[in-house]
């Protein structure tokens, strides 16, 4: 009797040509960079004709509240998150070599000079692109950040099931 051995490779290529063309992403930072790859990849993937579902949890929240936009909680605890993580894609650290402010305001003029999207341009693009945009119910409740104060062309507010419906048809799923 022989056996027949498939090859790992051949596996994961059989697995993902079963799944359809999704892509999931999870923005869980607030940083500049990693929210500035986060869409660089939604974008890239939406050109190529890709189902895109990006879920925003705790800081990664912060990319898509309206510039300025705090907490509307009344306890002290979720009013300080809100008032140290001002809403606003423009308003955004860098994760390294933020030195106040400075960097940031660095890497925007390389940004410039180089003719390179900034996250505001970024949204506006996934958004002209159909990707859709959910911001998590659970992180919402527990900062204080109400619906008024998200920016328009979030598409829904859900919980964790509802990225992981989407997640588990995705042929790419990442974490940022």
């Amino acid at each position: 009797m022989t056996t027949t051995q498939v090859e790992p490779t051949a596996m994961l290529a059989d697995l993902q040509a079963s799944k359809p063309d999704r892509v999931t992403i999870v923005l869980l930072s607030g940083d500049m960079d990693k929210a500035m790859a986060a869409f660089i990849i939604a974008t890239g993937a939406a050109a190529m004709g890709m189902h895109v579902t990006m879920f925003f949890t705790f800081w990664g929240l912060n990319v898509i509240r309206k510039p300025g936009a705090t907490s509307a909680a009344k306890d002290v605890l979720r009013k300080a998150f809100g008032w140290l993580n001002k809403g606003g894609a423009d308003g955004l650290p860098l994760s390294k070599f933020n030195f106040g402010g400075m960097g940031t305001t660095m890497m925007k003029k390389v940004m410039r000079d180089h003719h390179m999207p900034d996250v505001p341009e970024l949204i506006e693009t996934a958004q002209d692109l159909g990707v859709n945009m959910i911001a998590c119910t659970t992180t919402l409740g527990l900062l204080g950040i109400s619906k008024e104060t998200l920016i328009d062309g979030v598409d829904q507010l859900a919980g964790v099931s509802t990225y992981l419906a989407e997640a588990r048809q995705g042929s790419v799923n990442l974490f940022i």
